[in-house]
């Protein structure tokens, strides 16, 4: 997973950007009652945040179904790695 959040620039980020980050994913968590789920390979961190403002504004049903699909990819991209 850090190897996924360091591709994308997530690890060791400013503490004015971490602090942006935990803000969203206290809203978002406020909001729908899940974690932000996002598979981070082949978005940067520009990309992570302009999805979360995005998706922030999904109705609760409509995110649910975009974090389902996310864990898809997410799953896929690992089992791409390891089936090579």
């Amino acid at each position: 997973m850090t190897d996924e959040q360091r591709g994308a620039g997530l690890v060791n980020p400013r503490e004015a950007e971490r602090q942006r980050i935990a803000e969203l994913n206290r809203n978002y968590q406020t909001r729908f009652g899940l974690p932000f789920i996002i598979a981070v390979k082949n978005h940067d961190k520009a990309g992570i945040l302009a999805e979360f403002e995005r998706r922030s504004g999904n109705g609760p049903e409509t995110e649910l179904a975009t974090c389902l699909e996310q864990v898809h990819h997410i799953a896929r991209f690992r089992l791409d790695v390891l089936l090579g």
